[in-house]
């Protein structure tokens, strides 16, 4: 997986499907989920921070069915692991809820029994300590860092090859003995699928539904009318924080779309990302679907691409975009492997208020932006983030980031669900506009404030939502230029983040109001008025870019 730890904790996802897709599909005499999942991980593994947060979950949640084989050859790129490490690893594995063993890296027989102890091993997660040699055979480099990530050299490896017996001139060298024990793999594959296909032909014709809806998620498709259950917002219900909102939404499509599965990193009555018609899932209990990971967020975005990676469950997570920077290395590697992943970040913006810069996220909208291959969405009100939401569910081709505001936000008029799935419309027009305002989230409804005042000032605007950068550049030439014609070239953008990125849209006369420095603490109306974000603010930049 590249980053180390990131497998390890993928790893964890994926034995937490199959214990959760085999309480959902297992029925007596009928075992469609029974597998393992084992990885070779290493020292470098066991010292990422990452490791601890997934090892102390698996723990937790029992995962029996998880085998890891840790290749304890005590080298790092940097020489000898006790330079900077003497963890006792079996000790604090064992104190995660582990089921430990010690063996001989290089026995094959010893390694096979202590698969099959660890595999009787039905309560806890299994880690086999096995002590290894590093450049085994290497007269001059085994046992050192210098094989750690470079080639052993022609000279070395024709010594290793004599130490350890193989023809010293033979290239690219399979002995026969090895090649037949791997072409049994063949074989024994066949036989087990063809086994396995047969026992879900009876179990089909014994429970057709149960087959029908695993043939359906496996396959990754949609029920059909499914959007049949997407709230629509009106006026009166505002207003309605997009968090709020977006609990409302999610909830909705639980009820139709059993695959989907998450939770928070703790913060679930903050997120609105709770599943309130469905239990969670604890240790024994795996046929809940609200998932608890803990203060964890590396975790939690490690686990769903496990998750995602499995099949059968499309995966979200959930805590303040604040804290998505904890996530980037799992994100990074969703958006790499365009696994449908959902991380709802709610709390987006400095208006988070009193709880002050700690909280208040400014640079992490870009940040999210930055990641090739991760779409990002941050919605105006309860109607966009219901659009954004049905375009999230149909959309399998990559990660997905929805950023949802802490205040509450009116219910806007003219809202256009097609226009959010393309990333960017006019919300609201006027005749010859001289200027755009393009703006986001909580900021279109200032937009639109201002684009009022404006006109009551002589200065017919243009109010440009764009929820989503990436859908929008997606868009054909044509249709951008016709939400933002090239011939109006004032332009003021309005979100309350970090202006860099922004001048794609407002370039060369155009201009930003963003939030280029760290919050404060104090009630969000307070920090609107002091920051600028307010409908004066907005007029008197608006009418300077006019008169430029």
């Amino acid at each position: 997986t590249g980053p180390l730890g990131q497998g390890f904790a993928t790893g964890v996802g994926m034995a937490l499907a199959e214990r959760m897709l085999a309480a959902e599909f297992n029925r007596p005499g009928f075992e469609i989920v029974n597998h393992y999942t084992y990885a070779i991980v290493s020292d470098g593994d066991l010292m990422e921070g990452l490791s601890h947060e997934a090892a102390s979950l698996a723990g937790h949640l029992g995962l029996g069915k998880l085998i890891y084989l840790y290749d304890d050859n005590h080298i790092t790129i940097e020489g000898d692991t006790a330079l900077a490490w003497s963890d006792d690893v079996a000790g604090r594995f064992r104190a995660y809820g582990w089921h430990v063993q010690r063996v001989d890296g290089h026995d094959r027989a010893a390694i096979a029994e202590a698969i099959r102890q660890a595999q009787a091993e039905t309560e806890r997660p299994s880690l086999l300590l096995c002590r290894t040699h590093i450049g085994y055979g290497s007269p001059h480099k085994q046992d050192t860092a210098q094989v750690h990530g470079a080639p052993l050299g022609e000279e070395e490896v024709r010594l290793t090859k004599e130490a350890l017996g193989w023809p010293p001139d033979a290239r690219f060298y399979i002995p026969d003995e090895a090649l037949a024990h791997f072409r049994t793999a063949l074989r024994q594959g066949a036989e087990a699928q063809g086994a396995w296909r047969a026992m879900f032909e009876r179990y089909a014709a014994r429970y057709p539904d149960l087959a029908a809806e695993w043939r359906r998620r496996m396959a990754g498709e949609l029920p059909a009318g499914w959007e049949a259950v997407l709230p629509h917002f009106e006026a009166e219900d505002g207003p309605l924080a997009t968090r709020a909102a977006g609990g409302k939404v999610l909830n909705a499509l639980a009820s139709v779309l059993p695959e989907l599965v998450g939770g928070s990193a703790d913060l679930h009555p903050s997120t609105k990302t709770y599943l309130t018609a469905y239990p969670a899932v604890g240790k024994g209990e795996y046929g809940g679907r609200n998932l608890h990971f803990g203060i964890r967020e590396q975790a939690m975005g490690a686990v769903e691409n496990g998750l995602a990676l499995h099949g059968g469950y499309r995966p979200y997570g959930s805590t303040f975009l604040v804290f998505a920077d904890y996530m980037r290395p799992p994100i990074r590697l969703a958006a790499l492997m365009k696994l449908p992943v959902i991380y709802v970040f709610t709390h987006d913006s400095i208006f988070v208020g009193e709880d002050g810069p700690t909280h208040q996220p400014v640079e992490q909208a870009l940040s999210l932006r930055a990641i090739p291959g991760l779409t990002v969405f941050r919605p105006a009100d309860a109607n966009e983030t219901a659009a954004a939401w049905s375009w999230i569910i149909e959309h399998r081709d990559g990660p997905v980031a929805l950023l949802l505001s802490r205040q509450k936000l009116p219910i806007l008029p003219g809202v256009q669900a097609e226009g959010v799935a393309r990333g960017g419309y006019v919300l609201a027009d006027a005749e010859e506009p001289r200027l755009i305002l393009i703006a986001t989230g909580s900021e279109v409804a200032l937009a639109l404030a201002a684009q009022q005042r404006l006109a009551e000032e002589g200065v017919a605007a243009r109010v440009v939502s764009l929820p989503s950068w990436e859908r929008f550049e997606a868009q054909p030439q044509e249709y951008r230029d016709a939400v933002l014609p090239p011939q109006v070239t004032a332009r003021l953008a309005i979100e309350a983040g970090v202006s860099l990125g922004w001048e794609r849209y407002v370039e060369p006369q155009g201009a930003v109001l963003g939030q280029d420095r760290f919050g404060a603490s104090a009630p969000y109306q307070v920090l609107a008025e002091k920051f600028g974000f307010t409908v004066e603010e907005v007029v008197a930049r608006g009418k300077k870019l006019v008169n430029w």
